[in-house]
């Protein structure tokens, strides 16, 4: 569960900057270049966009709940209900998701090296965050930690 003013500092401008590193490596890997997408030869453009945008419809999905959650339904205190009594970083996970419905498209594994950036950026941003909100709300984050999981996985 992140808060705007408990996110890392820099996060949005990191953010930025990792989606546009993805985005030139995957675009000119995946349509102009072809360097790591010989694998989308054996497996069938249908297949692959079924993947992808199946992959993509769940990250959106869960970025969009739980932004509406944070920011449109004005909850307060600890948000515990909906998507993030599932999973404590659904916006994040979205994204991780979308990143990779991108990936299962075309294939790039290419892109697979900034995708790991991304994550790796996510999780620091995720830890960041966790320490916050435990200074924050205490006992009952630490309780919610507990209880959900970061990621949909124990």
């Amino acid at each position: 569960m992140s808060i705007h003013h408990e996110e890392m500092p820099g996060a949005h401008l990191l953010q930025i900057v990792h989606l546009v590193i993805f985005s030139v490596i995957w675009v000119l890997d995946s349509f102009i270049f072809h360097f790591s997408t010989f694998l989308a030869t054996f497996i069938p453009l249908v297949v692959r966009v079924v993947f992808a945008v199946s992959v993509l419809v769940l990250g959106f999905g869960l970025a969009a709940w739980g932004h509406w959650l944070l920011f449109n339904k004005k909850l307060p205190g600890l948000v515990t209900v909906g998507i993030f009594a599932y999973v404590r970083h659904p916006m994040y996970l979205g994204y991780i998701l979308a990143y990779l419905g991108c990936i299962l498209g075309t294939l790039s594994l290419l892109s697979l090296i900034p995708w790991l950036f991304i994550i790796r950026l996510y999780i620091k941003m995720v830890n960041y965050e966790e320490q916050r909100l435990e200074q924050r709300f205490g006992e009952e984050y630490t309780e919610y930690k507990r209880k959900v999981p970061k990621w949909l996985l124990r």
